[in-house]
């Protein structure tokens, strides 16, 4: 038995789980610390990038809340909040987020999020914040009106399609927004070219376009901001 859970099944029961994904080290590992304080004798698996948070929920199925940053390898924005809301329906996810923008908020609601918390919240707040999601409630800033807002309906459209990528196709679509060739993602993800042309076909037809610029530029609108896109080749 792994040694976390083995301690935690000494306070009584099975042990609840709880992921936490950010690529900050010390800001993971305060996390930790909170919700470990808050849900004593949890254990709590951490991801650092959006790619082994979702190895990660898929070799934790009985997870029951995900803390998870807007900023992180392999995503931009809500995408992959969008992504795993899809996959995932009945996992709870708390975005904990630099971003305090009442506007920001919002979306990350309407894009399925459970609650939000900003990184400057106090470690009473944040579980509180985690007891009150994993109870059903919805948990945002005390400025911020908890109800949820609607999607442009660009943005919403762009969600739905990205809730329908597979897992490894989603983790493409990151590396395809980052201007990686065919042969750097296969390399990346250890498959071959052929496989990720084959990926990027199916990309193409979900999300409704036609080249890889059009891909990027359909993630891109679900960014915090509208920071210019890198070059992106179109690979042959």
């Amino acid at each position: 038995m792994d040694p976390a859970r083995a301690a935690a099944t000494e306070h009584g029961g099975v042990s609840r789980e709880v992921l936490i994904a950010d690529d900050h080290p010390l800001f993971r590992d305060a996390l930790t610390r909170a919700v470990l304080g808050a849900l004593p004798g949890a254990v709590v698996h951490g991801a650092a990038s959006v790619p082994s948070l979702l190895a990660l929920i898929e070799a934790h199925p009985q997870a029951e809340l995900l803390l998870m940053d807007l900023h992180m390898p392999g995503a931009r924005g809500f995408s992959a909040l969008a992504h795993i809301r899809g996959q995932h329906p009945g996992l709870p996810i708390m975005v904990v987020s630099a971003h305090e923008e009442a506007a920001v908020v919002r979306r990350a609601l309407a894009h399925g999020a459970s609650g939000y918390l900003a990184k400057s919240a106090a470690v009473e707040d944040i579980g509180a914040a985690v007891r009150a999601v994993l109870e059903g409630e919805l948990w945002v800033p005390t400025d911020v009106a908890a109800a949820r807002a609607e999607l442009k309906p660009d943005e919403a459209a762009v969600a739905a399609r990205l809730a329908e990528l597979t897992p490894q196709q989603f983790r493409v679509l990151g590396m395809i927004a980052e201007g990686l060739l065919n042969k750097q993602i296969a390399y990346e993800l250890g498959v071959s070219e052929a496989t990720i042309k084959a990926h990027m076909t199916a990309i193409m037809r979900k999300l409704g376009v036609s080249n890889r610029t059009q891909v990027a530029l359909a993630a891109s609108q679900l960014a915090l901001d509208q920071a210019p896109l890198p070059a992106i080749p179109e690979d042959d």
